[in-house]
């Protein structure tokens, strides 16, 4: 199932940030530290793409430290684009933003060139957090649910800084399916647009492989290579109580608990992707979208040929 989620205020965001990043100096983009791939927005780079970019992994705390090292060398190796990893709820990481934007635009600051910096991402990434930390006062409102923020605040860090905040936004269709799944396991996407079953599944497929003594060690399972991710989320069920009449596993709610577990950190410090692994689900979804496109297409051109509206060719 492929997981799609773009309500109507985003399309209202994407259009205020086509207006607004005229005038910006420089845009800083939220990435989820668990995934950075997937939660960096294709649109918001066509629509910034000219600005110099601070790419920053927030939530680091909950990821694997290894991969986010090979993640911001990915991106500091982007022309016009710095990276840097923190946790939003630090103050002193946070400051690094302002010299960090600074050094993407040396040549402006001061009252005659204010510096005017956008900050974007994908909804729950913890953007309002990080305002919150940086302007040391609930200058945003949090909370843990996709599209808290939901209109453009602008925010004076100094008198020649200004920040504009936006709401989280993602993109009309995802193309990357593995993308999706993951942005569902970290809260990014309405609870609403995603089955947890198929969610977990494909969650607990990634963790069996690459962190199975995270999953071993949390659900008291041995040998969890060995299970196929429906009897691993069943086995995990029963561990944790799941049950309903007959002794059967609730395989909703073990679901739910295994993607809490992820959110909460309970398994550890995880990532879902490497820098490598991103680029070949790109790949292979840029392939498919474009044997749709194909085909859509020539569905298109026979209609038109069915009503006359072009002649048939010859």
């Amino acid at each position: 199932m492929a997981i799609q989620w773009f309500p109507g205020h985003m399309y209202l965001t994407k259009k205020a940030i086509e207006e607004r990043v005229k005038a910006i100096d420089v845009v800083i983009e939220l990435l989820d530290a668990r995934l950075p791939g997937s939660s960096a927005n294709p649109m918001l780079a066509e629509l910034t793409g000219h600005k110099p970019a601070l790419k920053v992994l927030n939530k680091q705390d909950l990821a694997d430290p290894a991969q986010t090292a090979g993640w911001l060398a990915h991106y500091s190796a982007l022309p016009g684009t710095r990276a840097l990893a923190l946790d939003a709820s630090m103050s002193t990481p946070a400051r690094a933003l302002v010299q960090a934007c600074h050094e993407l635009a040396p040549n402006r600051g001061g009252m005659a060139k204010p510096m005017r910096v956008l900050i974007c991402g994908i909804p729950n990434v913890g953007k309002s957090t990080l305002i919150n930390t940086l302007t040391a006062r609930r200058a945003a409102k949090t909370g843990d649910e996709a599209g808290i923020t939901k209109l453009e605040q602008r925010i004076t860090l100094a008198d020649d800084f200004y920040l504009y905040d936006t709401p989280g936004v993602l993109w009309p269709r995802i193309i990357v399916a593995k993308s999706g799944y993951n942005l569902a396991a970290s809260g990014a996407i309405g609870r609403n647009a995603f089955n947890e079953e198929e969610v977990a599944l494909e969650l607990l497929e990634y963790l069996k492989t690459h962190y199975p003594q995270a999953l071993a060690s949390r659900y008291k399972l041995a040998q969890v290579e060995a299970l196929s991710d429906e009897d691993l989320l069943t086995a995990i069920g029963r561990q944790r109580g799941a049950l309903q009449s007959g002794q059967r596993v609730n395989l909703q709610k073990a679901a739910e608990i295994v993607i809490y577990d992820f959110r909460a950190a309970a398994l550890g410090r995880v990532t879902l992707e490497t820098p490598l692994e991103f680029a070949q689900w790109l790949q292979a979804g840029q392939q498919l979208d474009a044997q749709r496109q194909v085909k859509k297409d020539a569905i298109e051109l026979d209609r038109k040929i069915r009503f006359k509206q072009i002649p048939r060719p010859s």
